[in-house]
């Protein structure tokens, strides 16, 4: 059952919305060949053209605060949605400069897109960012530290956890882990040319979603979680997908022992309250095994 000594003010789980804002890089990275394809391209902006402005408008609606990874280019070809972010009472994470895969990218690399995504965003928020995630792929040995470095203080880029732990190489960063089930993407993403999945096996039922999303919120609520969604608003804020988040969020509302709190509160909480992360945790298993293997 629930641990009531891991959140504050009694609260049983925590709920953390997180939005990833990427307008059409995030196709480019994908499908580096659409760039130029307008009909195509129009199918991610309907993020920046309709589903920005309507996630706002729900989250005003209900009261509740997000986090949201924002690549550096989008912010400064979108300099209104990030101010009208940043006005919600929203925080703005980084996501890099580009949507970049950064398999493909070294550390040298990978730390210097970190470093220019939160100089991007500062120059438009007066504020550099604490958060981070990668848009794509994995970061290379010493990441962790590159991003703690930066100022980085909390990443929500890896699994393998219900709760937020500290990274083994950098205690001072938190991370926040994510589950596929617990994203829009798996569900709704769909585009015909270039085929979003390769499959074609999408679009989900709206009102299986729904229910699915709604049993994985019982589950962390009972055990005392944190229930991490990550949302994009060019699939989840279409007129109807809106209606399923928007039930989703009041059924969540209706338990009063529930914090819905931005990525850094719930980061600045487990840093300062909970014990260092476990030797038998994933996270420090992997380090261990996995510099041994670079050794």
């Amino acid at each position: 059952m629930a641990d009531s000594t891991l959140w504050p003010k009694g609260y049983r789980c925590a709920v953390v919305l997180t939005v990833d804002y990427n307008d059409i890089h995030g196709i480019l990275t994908q499908a580096p060949e659409v760039a130029g394809r307008d009909k195509t391209l129009s199918v991610w902006r309907y993020g920046t053209q309709r589903g920005v402005d309507r996630l706002l408008g729900l989250f005003e609606e209900l009261g509740v605060r997000s986090s949201w990874f924002v690549p550096g280019i989008v912010a400064e070809e979108n300099p209104e949605h990030i101010r009208a972010i940043q006005a919600g009472g929203h925080e703005i994470a980084c996501a890099g400069y580009r949507h970049q895969h950064y398999d493909t990218l070294d550390l040298q690399q990978q730390s210097a897109e970190i470093a220019r995504g939160c100089e991007a965003l500062k120059a438009l928020t007066g504020q550099r960012p604490t958060g981070f995630r990668i848009p794509a792929g994995n970061g290379a040995p010493g990441f962790i530290e590159a991003l703690r470095d930066q100022g980085i203080c909390w990443s929500s880029s890896w699994r393998g956890d219900d709760l937020p732990f500290a990274h083994p190489t950098a205690h001072d960063v938190i991370e926040l882990p994510l589950h596929y089930e617990l994203e829009d993407e798996p569900y709704f993403a769909f585009n015909l040319s270039p085929a979003v999945p390769p499959a074609q096996s999408r679009i989900a039922s709206y009102s299986h979603t729904l229910g699915n999303l709604q049993m994985d919120f019982a589950g962390f609520h009972r055990f005392g979680l944190c229930y991490v969604l990550r949302l994009h608003p060019e699939i989840i804020a279409t007129p109807g997908r809106i209606g399923v988040l928007r039930e989703l969020l009041q059924s969540i509302q209706q338990h009063d022992d529930v914090w819905i709190a931005t990525g850094v509160d719930v980061a600045q909480w487990w840093a300062e309250s909970a014990p260092p992360v476990a030797e038998d945790h994933p996270a420090s298993v992997y380090e261990r095994h996995y510099r041994d293997y670079l050794l």
